[in-house]
């Protein structure tokens, strides 16, 4: 008894011990739902992904561009911020026309109909052509290895295709007010992933879309290479309507394995409007120097290698 009683003495004398000297505590985050939370099905959400995409048929954007190349590897960023246009023409046309300042020549123009591409670059000290099929993958980092198609995969989001599977899962973010200081909004998300048919048990993440559940409008897109790598992910806000078309003025596209990364900003949209049959053709003159990238050979000479994104001013 007198053991028992001892040992119950003992542990009343450590507990401001364990209460006070050896815990502590620490300011954290305060966070606060959002005002609103929306709720919704994946088969609804799957259909609104696909009336967004079949809502447009051709678009022309004037835009303003940050282009960014370099990272960690190089050790240096570079950054040129340049006005332009978009064109994008159901399925798969698309041209960029990027225009250097002042005297408004073009800096970049790139076009593709989905199964080849041409790119002309014109700044900031040489010129020099990129051509090959949509699919030959990239030689080089930075502006070289950029490819239509990142650009139109990156604008409009596609729904579920025959060939694929689809998933949902739910997370959440953390906003900073902008309207009030040290205000932090927990912000839950739905998570759409789309993945190959599965083959040998084994099925592929092609693409992860995330849809706000403030107002069920995609936030990001990640989109997958074919060794399960993110190659690109795309960043949309500040959306706003033209006509009946909810659309991101804001596109942030980031291409970490190339070491690239676009800020398309949207000044003016003009949507659904029938195009000129010369939209998307493209000349390169003879005299400008002209990788091929379906032709190892010339792939091998890369004559954009050397040709890094600086200021134009």
């Amino acid at each position: 008894m007198r053991i028992r009683q001892a040992f119950a003495t003992g542990l009343l004398a450590l507990t401001p011990a364990l209460t006070g000297c050896l815990t502590h505590t620490r300011t954290v985050m305060k966070t606060r739902p959002p005002d609103v939370v929306l709720n919704s099905t994946l088969d609804q959400l799957l259909k609104q992904t696909i009336d967004r995409y079949d809502a447009v048929h051709s678009t022309q954007l004037n835009i303003s561009m940050t282009i960014s190349t370099g990272g960690s590897v190089e050790g240096v960023e570079k950054y040129a911020n340049l006005n332009g246009f978009i064109v994008l023409g159901k399925p798969d046309n698309i041209r960029v026309i990027l225009l250097l300042p002042v005297v408004s020549s073009r800096a970049l123009d790139m076009v593709s109909d989905g199964k080849a591409f041409k790119m002309l670059i014109t700044f900031p000290t040489r010129n020099c052509a990129i051509v090959g099929s949509d699919q030959s993958p990239p030689s080089q980092k930075g502006l070289a290895s950029l490819r239509p198609a990142v650009i139109l995969d990156s604008l409009l989001i596609q729904g579920l295709q025959p060939d694929q599977v689809v998933s949902m899962t739910q997370d959440s973010r953390i906003l900073e007010n902008p309207r009030k200081k040290n205000d932090f909004i927990q912000d839950p998300d739905y998570d759409i992933e789309f993945l190959s048919q599965a083959k040998d048990q084994v099925a592929s993440t092609l693409r992860v879309v995330h849809i706000d559940r403030q107002n069920l409008l995609p936030w990001r897109q990640d989109i997958y290479n074919a060794d399960g790598k993110v190659a690109t992910q795309a960043f949309y806000s500040n959306y706003q309507k033209f006509g009946d078309i909810n659309f991101p003025t804001k596109i942030v596209i980031q291409r970490p394995l190339d070491e690239l990364g676009l800020t398309v900003t949207v000044n003016k949209a003009i949507f659904n409007q029938d195009l000129q049959e010369d939209e998307f053709k493209l000349d390169i003159p003879e005299a400008i120097p002209t990788t091929n990238m379906d032709d190892p050979a010339s792939a091998a000479i890369a004559p954009c290698a050397a040709h890094g994104t600086q200021s134009p001013h």
